[in-house]
């Protein structure tokens, strides 16, 4: 049985978050920067990594990135 993560896309939000992002007008510094004042350490990089999907997101991160950009979580799965 095949994973869902094999091939190059990691995660499934890379384009809704810099979408959401960019919208908002919020840095990936001042995301990850409001990230870990809720207690969650993802670093710029790793915010770029997410948006370019090279990188997976947890459910505690996804979590807090949609508490950060004032989304539901599934705003970040939405088209």
């Amino acid at each position: 049985m095949a994973r869902i993560i094999d091939g190059e896309r990691k995660n499934l939000i890379g384009d809704n978050l810099k979408r959401i992002r960019s919208r908002m007008k919020i840095s990936q510094q001042a995301l990850s920067n409001k990230l870990e004042l809720l207690g969650v350490y993802v670093c710029r990089g790793s915010v770029s990594r997410i948006e370019d999907f090279s990188r997976t997101v947890t459910d505690i991160e996804l979590y807090a990135i949609a508490e950060v950009l004032g989304v539901s979580v599934t705003d970040l799965f939405g088209a």
